[in-house]
């Protein structure tokens, strides 16, 4: 009874810990779910959501010691995320006013990489952090290759939380960088790793923190 208790209490610390973490990436900036703000953010919105998704999902994948954990934490991200687009969809917005980040296949390569090498933690900080700063911003774009066009949702649907001075003019495509994607990538591999070994070290903490 003791051992069901111990790991209900810990996949329920997950689902809390991965809606708050939802939450804080909605409050992050509300241009960084709308497709006319998407375009001209895409790199930061690439770093900060390949990071909080490592940090996040490693902790609790080494947390269980059990490979999938981190592909649990990223779906119930998803999830939440959907129910957010689903209330604003039910307000009157279109159904692309809002792009749900694809959190899932990034983490079901750290997943894959945890299992691959017989859980070895420092292989999955390096190369499955890695692998999730890499592959996020090109799963992203192709989310974003499906969804209206950004200038059309800008203009038509101006956004109610947003103050009149970031009222959105016209969304400056490569005007900073050529490749947002590869730009994205590179970034996301480079600070995603250490970010990792952070939410690695969280464990440590947390373990401390219960023996107390």
């Amino acid at each position: 009874l003791m051992v069901w208790l111990r790991r209900t209490t810990h996949y329920l610390f997950i689902v809390v810990v991965a809606v708050n973490s939802t939450l804080l990436t909605i409050n992050a900036g509300d241009y960084i779910f709308y497709t006319d703000w998407m375009w001209t953010s895409f790199v930061v919105f690439s770093v900060s959501q390949s990071t909080m998704l490592a940090v996040g999902a490693i902790y609790y994948m080494l947390f269980t010691g059990v490979p999938g954990t981190a592909t649990y934490y990223a779906t119930i991200m998803t999830i939440y995320t959907w129910v957010a687009k689903g209330a604003w969809f039910a307000l009157g917005y279109p159904y692309d006013f809002i792009v749900v980040p694809v959190w899932i296949p990034s983490a079901m390569l750290l997943d894959l990489t945890y299992w691959a090498t017989r859980r070895n933690k420092h292989a999955a900080i390096i190369i499955g952090g890695t692998l999730v700063g890499l592959s996020f911003p090109l799963f992203n774009m192709v989310n974003l290759l499906l969804v209206r066009d950004p200038l059309e949702v800008a203009f038509k649907y101006p956004r109610p939380t947003l103050p009149a001075y970031m009222t959105p003019i016209e969304p400056q495509v490569g005007k900073f960088y050529n490749s947002p994607v590869a730009l994205g990538s590179g970034a996301g591999a480079v600070l995603t790793v250490p970010i990792a070994a952070l939410g690695a070290k969280l464990n440590t903490w947390t373990y401390g923190w219960m023996a107390a």
